[in-house]
C-alpha cells in the first residue's frame, strides 16, 4: 500500500443516508496503545480489524494529518478474534456506510458503545491537496484533530467529551 492521504470531516446533515450504497459493521482494536503513539514511544499504530468474515492487521505511521505510511494485510479471522479478546486493551465499533460522491466514494462511520452519536466521513485521495466534489451533507474538516482517529477512542471515547470537543473545535 504505501501512503494513504485520508480527509475526515464530521456531517452537516444525515442527507447522506439516502445514498448509501452497502453498509458494512466493523470491529477493531489496537496492539499498540495511544498513549505509546501519542507519546513517541511507539512510531506507528498496529490495528486488528474484523469486518464480516474477513479480517485485517494495518500498520499506520503515528503521524498526524491526512498523509501517512499504511500498510495493511489479510490474516485468519480465529487470529484476528484472539487478538481483539487477548492483546488489545478495548475495541472500537462500528458500521461503516459507503457513499459515492461524483468520482469519490465516502467512508462514513458510525458509531457504536461508549462513541455512540459520533459520525464521521472520511476520504481517500491521491493528494493531499486534490480538489473533490463536496456534497452539501458535508461539514467541517477534522483530520487535524487526534481525537477523532479511531485509536483515540477507545481511551478518550465520544461519551466523554465537551459539547466544544464534539462539535470539532480545537
Amino acid at each position: 500500500m504505501g501512503i494513504e492521504i485520508e480527509r475526515k470531516f464530521l456531517l452537516a446533515s444525515d442527507a447522506w443516508r439516502g445514498q448509501v450504497s452497502r453498509s458494512q459493521r466493523l470491529v477493531q482494536g489496537y496492539l499498540v496503545s495511544a498513549a505509546a503513539v501519542t507519546s513517541g514511544a511507539a512510531r506507528s499504530s498496529v490495528r486488528v480489524r474484523i469486518g464480516g468474515e474477513q479480517a485485517w492487521l494495518n500498520i499506520k505511521s503515528s503521524t498526524l494529518g491526512p498523509s501517512r505510511q499504511e500498510y495493511e494485510y489479510e490474516v485468519p479471522l480465529a487470529d484476528a478474534e484472539a487478538m481483539l479478546a487477548k492483546l488489545c486493551d478495548g475495541v472500537v465499533e462500528k458500521i461503516r456506510h459507503y457513499v459515492a460522491c461524483a468520482d469519490h466514494e465516502f467512508e462514513i462511520d458510525e458509531f457504536l458503545g461508549a462513541n455512540d452519536g459520533l459520525v464521521v466521513a472520511e476520504l481517500e485521495l491521491d493528494a493531499v491537496d486534490q480538489v473533490f466534489e463536496r456534497p452539501d451533507w458535508l461539514g467541517r474538516e477534522v483530520s487535524h484533530l487526534p481525537r477523532y482517529y479511531n485509536l483515540n477512542l477507545i481511551a478518550y471515547p465520544y461519551s466523554g467529551w465537551s459539547a466544544s470537543e464534539r462539535e470539532g473545535r480545537d
